[in-house]
């Protein structure tokens, strides 16, 4: 019986048993993949090789070669399932990337509107994401700005959206933790605040802290600018997460017509040692897409 088919079936064994999965882990395979970039899968992305259970995928993230994970829900989810995920993620050498930190407002303006009870509601999530933070060893959690409010000029909104980044800042700067700035495309979230990667890096010269960083994703960037690796590199200081999909269709890397094994060097050889969130689906569906996607980093990560 192949390793993994056995694992699968003692973890769902032992489940039915009420045992914890995490018994049942062992040693990573001799043969697991070492990648040059740490690529973090997240939770349901290979659901079908591992099986339902969040523990049983860590281990086989793990397995893999992988040394990093991202979870947008990790708030939502239950506190006892939080730290059990901390402790494998802690034992199997897999680095804690972004989680949410706050509501995302997709339809009307909530940072950029300079409402004071807005953003009191956004700084208490942030403290709120701290504790979280805390137990799952997470030094990055994701910040989204908000829609955009039409009744005011877009200077006074970006001076609302910067004092608000400002006041989050100094929340999370005792805790050496990092709001990340995710512009998102005009396509996929229309009329938000926040679509491309000069705005962010404007935003973060005014805040000015170590605490208020970009999260580059590089399907978004590709529909609202392209130029991907000029603007990587015009924005490199103030980046300190990147996130992965191919463009057209939010799949993995070699299904669209971005050339990551390129935008891969490029960021390994700029010295990069951080995380890059596989934010994407899978272009097949079943066990065998998601070997396609393990396949697919293996194939763009040979850019040495």
């Amino acid at each position: 019986m192949k390793r993994r088919t056995f694992l699968n079936t003692t973890t769902m064994a032992g489940t039915a048993l009420g045992i914890s999965p995490k018994l049942f882990a062992s040693e990573p395979w001799t043969n697991a993949h070492k990648f040059n970039l740490k690529y973090a899968p997240h939770l349901g992305m290979f659901k079908n090789m591992a099986g339902e259970d969040p523990i049983a995928q860590l281990h086989f993230m793990a397995d893999q070669g992988f040394t990093a994970f991202e979870d947008n829900e990790m708030k939502n989810r239950p506190i006892e399932l939080q730290e059990r995920m901390k402790d494998v993620m802690a034992k199997r050498g897999l680095q804690m990337g972004v989680f949410v930190a706050h509501k995302i407002y997709w339809k009307e303006p909530n940072l950029a509107s300079g409402n004071e009870n807005l953003r009191e509601e956004f700084l208490s999530q942030i403290k709120a994401s701290v504790e979280v933070a805390k137990r799952v060893n997470a030094k990055w959690m994701t910040v989204v700005p908000g829609h955009v409010d039409l009744r005011q000029d877009m200077g006074y909104q970006t001076a609302h959206v910067v004092e608000s980044l400002k006041r989050a800042s100094d929340i999370l700067e005792p805790h050496e933790m990092v709001m990340v700035l995710e512009p998102l495309n005009f396509r996929n979230h229309p009329g938000l605040f926040l679509s491309e990667s000069p705005q962010a890096y404007e935003i973060c010269k005014a805040v000015d802290s170590p605490s208020c960083k970009i999260l580059f994703d590089i399907y978004h960037q590709q529909i609202q600018e392209g130029n991907l690796i000029p603007n990587i590199e015009a924005c490199w200081d103030e980046i300190a997460y990147f996130q992965i999909g191919d463009n057209p269709g939010r799949k993995e890397p070699t299904t669209g017509e971005i050339n990551y094994k390129n935008v891969f060097k490029f960021i390994h050889g700029k010295g990069y040692h951080g995380i890059l969130g596989m934010e994407h689906g899978n272009s097949i569906e079943g066990a065998a897409g998601e070997q396609a996607v393990i396949d697919a980093y293996k194939a763009t990560d040979q850019f040495l």
